[in-house]
């Protein structure tokens, strides 16, 4: 015999199978992040090796949903500062989710000043995102956001093609605020480059286009290095890094960018400092 259901009677159990599933979702998710993540600190940091909660040495901010999966912006604020004794000599982003998790490492030094850094990345799938910094004893601290965003490595790239080709290695510089000597002063680097992930299609043609994203930066002023990046297809097109440096004197901040098909490009600024009050 068929039990008649009343459809009312059924609203609260559609509700609570909704809620059940809803709440389900975010722990498997989780669950499969983590996963992600343990093989990828196996690849990069050995199975055994401490990784120290990054609270009180460095903090992540990214939005929790993204606007564009595509120009994520993620921002690491130190919260030790830059000297001989001890400073951040290295910080590694991590996209758990993405085909190309590591969007790359950037190397710092007491030159900097401060180790702040902010950017833009790809994300292709709800995920965490990580940074690990490491400081000049070898000590790993990390600290994590977990990101909603999706389809960002895929994405169409914002110019077409031609464009984009034309336009591949023009660089600007751009000094923030007023500089003064033996201050740390914040400036913006950025690169035309599509940054092209493999995973995109020329939205003229149709046709796939081949991975040809940027690969090194190295950043010197004067005869000092310091910012070195390497990275992979998770940084965004046209990569942008805001950094300090602390300038001695009036030196020459230089660029030196190399992409995945061996391409060079390199362009030198001079430094702009206030005079001495």
């Amino acid at each position: 015999m068929m039990v008649q259901t009343p459809l009312g009677s059924m609203a609260p159990l559609a509700a609570r199978v909704a809620l059940a599933c809803a709440l389900l979702l975010p722990a498997t998710l989780a669950r499969a992040d983590e996963g992600s993540w343990a093989d990828i600190r196996a690849s990069l940091f050995g199975e055994t090796r401490a990784i120290e909660d990054g609270a009180g040495v460095i903090a992540l901010e990214a939005p929790y949903r993204a606007l564009d999966a595509a120009t994520v912006p993620i921002k690491i604020v130190p919260q030790i500062p830059q000297s001989a004794n001890r400073y951040i000599k290295t910080l590694t982003l991590i996209i758990d989710e993405n085909p190309s998790p590591v969007v790359g490492t950037f190397r710092f030094s007491p030159d900097n000043g401060i180790a702040s850094l902010a950017t833009r990345v790809r994300v292709n799938a709800y995920t965490n995102i990580r940074a690990i910094a490491e400081t000049n004893d070898g000590a790993l601290y990390m600290t994590t956001k977990y990101v909603k965003a999706s389809g960002g490595c895929s994405a169409p790239a914002g110019k077409d093609h031609e464009l984009a080709l034309s336009r591949m290695g023009k660089m600007k510089l751009k000094q923030i605020g007023a500089w003064h000597a033996g201050q740390p002063a914040e400036t913006q680097f950025m690169v035309s480059h599509p940054n092209y992930s493999g995973m995109q299609s020329d939205q003229v043609t149709q046709l796939w286009i081949p991975a040809d994203y940027v690969r090194t930066i190295e950043l010197t002023l004067g005869d000092k290095p310091v910012l070195s990046f390497e990275g992979d297809i998770s940084m965004s097109e046209n990569p942008s890094i805001r950094f300090f440096v602390k300038p001695e004197d009036s030196a020459v901040l230089h660029a030196k960018v190399t992409d995945s098909e061996d391409r060079v490009f390199e362009q030198s600024w001079p430094v702009h400092l206030e005079p001495a009050s």
